[in-house]
């Protein structure tokens, strides 16, 4: 099934039931007035939530309304838990690389994480407000999942019998800002602000066969102010999965049901071709082209975003429809209006 937040002025929004080609909705009063309120219930809700998604889709829900994304705040709009993984060492390889930098052994073993806000998470068409241009705006096209309840110790297949649902995300990052946090030796902070997700989130049956081993094997779009920059495969190249990533996390404590836990950046090998390097498929953030530039010609020439710029990313399925809806913001000024 998908389901999706409008916002109605509270803090978490009201939840609503999308047919599969996301062109209609119900809200799903009566059986869950929040995401967050299903996941605490999960096995009691989902199968009512799926029958209104039958009868939606076979267009017999009897007040069904037109689905609008603009509408929606982030399928959970605050979560308990966002952590976010970098699970295409690709991605971590090209930036070392760019910058003469070894990765080190356990990065193949050991996945890299971080703890991210959870508070204030944007919706889909939701502005990225940022102070100043100079800090370096990035987009990051990833997926997430979200979780039911998960123990400690949970192993790579315990963890991911707890997926839930799956989104796509624009992990903004502020570039310029992360070498003097990553200094402090204490990780990410003003760096990263707040994160942006899909309109719809999806179980996994949404998905069909391209949900195979806790890995998504469709393509991730990224269009940079109307420009396709990043056509990248998020199945293969994955080097950790998404029960793995959840695992990594249940060594030490509890996930309990509302956590969101992300890919990190889609990304693609290159290959060599007459003495060079090439990444056809793109990228799916700048600070990766900014790492192939400088691999292919010495200095990077890609600039990163500025105020009025726009992103969307959005994946479709085999039958060319969109599974998530599209992520699509706008970057704006903290002064803005």
């Amino acid at each position: 099934m998908k389901i999706a937040t409008y916002k109605d002025g509270s803090r978490d929004g009201q939840l609503v039931v999308v047919s599969r080609d996301l062109s209609t909705a119900h809200y799903a009063t009566g059986i869950a007035n929040t995401l967050q309120q299903a996941l605490d219930d999960w096995n009691f809700i989902a199968p009512q939530l799926q029958d209104l998604y039958v009868t939606l889709n076979h267009g017999k829900a009897r007040h069904s309304f037109n689905f609008d994304p603009r509408l929606c705040a982030a399928p959970l709009p605050r979560a308990f838990q966002w952590a976010d993984g970098s699970a295409f060492i690709n991605h971590v390889e090209l930036v070392r690389r760019a910058r003469g930098a070894e990765v080190p052994a356990s990065f193949y073993t050991d996945p890299l994480m971080y703890q991210g806000g959870s508070d204030d998470l944007l919706g889909a068409c939701d502005p990225v407000v940022v102070p100043s241009e100079a800090m370096g705006i990035d987009f990051e096209a990833e997926i997430a999942v979200v979780t039911g309840d998960v123990p400690m110790g949970a192993d790579a297949d315990a963890a991911l019998a707890g997926v839930r649902l799956l989104m796509l995300a624009n992990d903004v990052s502020l570039r310029n800002l992360i070498p003097n946090e990553l200094a402090k030796g204490f990780g990410f902070f003003q760096s990263k602000p707040a994160t942006a997700f899909s309109p719809v989130a999806v179980t996994p049956d949404e998905l069909g066969d391209a949900w195979q081993g806790g890995r998504v094997h469709l393509t991730v779009q990224s269009t940079w102010n109307g420009r396709k920059v990043g056509m990248c495969d998020a199945g293969p190249d994955m080097t950790f999965h998404f029960g793995q990533l959840i695992a990594h996390i249940c060594k030490t404590r509890r996930v309990r049901a509302g956590s969101i836990v992300g890919s990190g950046t889609v990304s693609n090998p290159g290959f060599e071709q007459d003495g060079r390097m090439e990444w056809p498929k793109g990228y799916s953030c700048i600070a990766e082209k900014r790492a192939i530039e400088t691999i292919q010609d010495g200095a990077p020439k890609t600039e990163y975003m500025q105020f009025g710029d726009t992103i969307r990313i959005e994946m479709k399925g085999k039958d060319g429809q969109s599974i998530f809806g599209a992520i699509d913001q706008e970057i704006a000024p903290l002064n803005a209006g």
